[in-house]
Parts: C-alpha cells; sequence; structure tokens
C-alpha cells in the first residue's frame, strides 16, 4: 500500500517539476509581443488560465448535481421524503 502512494506521489509532483520551467519563457515571449504590439498571444493566454481555474469548479459542480439528485432519488425511492 506504501508503494502505492509513493508511486502516486511521484506521478503527481514529477510533472509539476517540468511545467515550472516554462513560466519565464512564457512571460518572456509574452513581454516581446506585447512590445511589438502582437495582443494575440497575450489574449490567448489569458483565455487558457481562466479555462483552467474554471474547469475544477465546473467538475466539482457537476458531481455535486448528480450526487444531489441521486440522493433525492433515493430518499423518494425508499419513503425518506
Amino acid at each position: 500500500m506504501k508503494k502505492a502512494i509513493y508511486i502516486l506521489i511521484a506521478l503527481l509532483v514529477l510533472p509539476v517539476l517540468d511545467s515550472l520551467a516554462q513560466c519565464a519563457m512564457c512571460r518572456a515571449t509574452i513581454e516581446n509581443n506585447l512590445s511589438n504590439g502582437d495582443i494575440g498571444i497575450g489574449a490567448g493566454l489569458n483565455f487558457g488560465i481562466l479555462y483552467l481555474f474554471v474547469m475544477p469548479y465546473l467538475a466539482i459542480s457537476i458531481v455535486g448535481f448528480f450526487w444531489y439528485r441521486n440522493s433525492k432519488a433515493n430518499a423518494k425511492k425508499y419513503g425518506r421524503v
């Protein structure tokens, strides 16, 4: 069991280490493009950030909705209304 937990932690942490290295490169590219008057890449990056921000909340909301609907159906089925 401990081995599985260590593997899971490693699989969750190792990709993050690679993604942190990209932040400086993205920032430099955006600053360079903005100074040249091109706002297309910056707007796309902002949209991507908003997309990544909203998705966990949307997923939790959908799971919560189906959980609520299922619990209401079970309560009605077994007469616990």
